[in-house]
């Protein structure tokens, strides 16, 4: 591997906005557009291709012009369910995932993390901010995929306990802003 090979983005919009009234966040309204416009916008200068994962809302999401891929395990089982079923659809060996709702993310954070999984030989890299780890903000190799099937059958959910029980993750510090709508 290495810090130049072809990365894949996954933006999860696949929440149920519990903390906003149910609102969905990806499509409430950001500098007069969608918010997920803003994040789209964000990272495609850090990846070679886009997919969104949505459980409700699909064709706005569709409008967009992005395939959207919907989780596999029913009933909102998280945002790792929603990096399962986006990563089937994803081309190349690495993937990073940014969540709907945070268009402010760094604008090297994808080469960051690339850069972490190579120099650590990680298989799993996310952001800390100086603060705190900011764990849906990750590159990881599309391999993990089948690893992450088997943690969510065993009815796991944490994205936490996930990256915890890899053997092959770090963490780099990729200095920014990270706020999202659970921070507002």
């Amino acid at each position: 591997m290495t810090p130049d090979e072809p990365i894949s983005g996954i933006i999860l919009s696949g929440g149920r906005g519990r903390r906003l009234g149910g609102a969905d966040k990806g499509l409430m309204p950001w500098q007069g557009a969608p918010r997920v416009e803003a994040v789209i916008n964000a990272l495609k200068p850090q990846v070679d291709e886009i997919v969104i994962s949505a459980n409700r809302n699909l064709e706005s999401y569709r409008r967009l012009g992005w395939p959207v891929y919907r989780d596999e395990f029913l009933g909102y089982q998280g945002p790792l369910a929603g990096i399962h079923a986006a990563a089937a659809g994803c081309q190349h060996g690495l993937i990073a995932v940014v969540p709907c709702d945070a268009p402010d993310f760094p604008a090297d954070f994808v080469q960051r993390l690339a850069a972490g999984l190579v120099k650590e030989e990680s298989d799993l890299c996310y952001a800390h901010d100086g603060e705190r780890p900011q764990r849906l903000f990750m590159v990881f190799k599309k391999k993990l995929r089948h690893v992450l099937q088997r943690y969510l059958a065993s009815g796991d959910r944490s994205v936490r306990g996930w990256q915890q029980s890899l053997y092959h993750c770090s963490e780099v510090r990729v200095p920014g802003n990270f706020p999202n709508l659970n921070d507002a």
